[in-house]
């Protein structure tokens, strides 16, 4: 069993630690200022620090995802801007967390990706055809050097 004196020394260091993070984060401008509910548009607005402010969609948190609006209005900044706190849902959100899935989570980035390939545009749709009828796509090789085989119709 650890003494009193170990567990001290090592709360301690680690709350340095703790407060060192917490610190860089501030000055990298990761932590919320303010939180509000965007209901018309059904999205998170978290305004940090560093005066950056960004707007995400409810669905996409899975805490919020199915939440009244009433509930999800009622957000807190938390922990001096390192969390969001919504008392009714009992849930609780790390700033730095969401702020890292918006830039650079690879969840979200596919989820980036997957709606971006979904866009059309008449650029897009001309550069398909001049890509078409160069004969597509190239084909993938596989280990060896061989293109894979297209089935015959």
């Amino acid at each position: 069993m650890a003494t009193r004196s170990q567990v001290e020394k090592t709360v301690d260091s680690r709350l340095d630690a703790a407060l060192a993070a917490g610190r860089a984060r501030r000055d990298r401008g990761e932590l919320a200022r303010s939180a509000a509910y965007d209901a018309r548009r059904r999205r998170l607005v978290i305004e940090l620090v560093s005066g950056v402010a960004i707007a995400i969609p409810v669905e996409r948190v899975q805490c919020l995802a199915s939440a009244k609006p009433a509930a999800i209005r009622a957000v807190q900044v938390t922990g001096n801007g390192s969390g969001l706190r919504w008392q009714a849902l009992d849930a609780d959100l790390s700033v730095p967390d969401l702020v890292a899935g918006c830039f650079g989570s690879g969840l979200w980035m596919r989820s980036l990706a997957r709606n971006a390939g979904r866009v059309t545009s008449e650029a897009k749709a001309a550069a398909a055809r001049e890509n078409g009828k160069k004969g597509g796509r190239p084909r993938k090789e596989r280990e060896g050097g061989e293109a894979p085989r297209r089935p015959v119709p």
